[in-house]
């Protein structure tokens, strides 16, 4: 049941969805996933639309909204990065053979290396 006084969001998209990439910004700092992606080698020689820190923030996303649709996941990624850099321009939605093309270029080692540096036993 609905609360009293709310009201359906216009937009598709609710803060929340940007929300959790700045908590995975926050993590895994981008500092942190770029000297991964150079350690295992997974950089791009030239620049791309989905380069391999995005791609590493959209395979955790994808962990993060499970049910929704890659496509969805990557709208909401972009999204998050337009509300965080303050950007005003749109960013380009990339095709769905774009993403596989980035996911596998990115590969596993690139994230089995951010888990290896960033996990800690929890309270300590």
């Amino acid at each position: 049941m609905a609360r009293s006084g709310w009201m359906k969001p216009v937009e598709p998209t609710r803060p929340s969805d940007h929300v959790s990439l700045g908590v995975l910004a926050k993590v895994f700092p981008p500092s942190l996933v770029n000297e991964v992606v150079t350690k295992v080698g997974a950089g791009e020689q030239r620049s791309r639309l989905l380069p391999a820190w995005m791609m590493v923030y959209y395979v955790m996303a994808l962990a993060l909204h499970a049910a929704a649709s890659y496509e969805e996941v990557m709208r909401n990624l972009l999204g998050g990065l337009q509300w965080i850099s303050h950007r005003t321009s749109e960013w380009s939605m990339p095709t769905k053979a774009a993403i596989f093309k980035a996911r596998t270029r990115l590969g596993a080692p690139v994230m089995i290396e951010l888990f290896d540096q960033a996990a800690k036993p929890f309270g300590l």
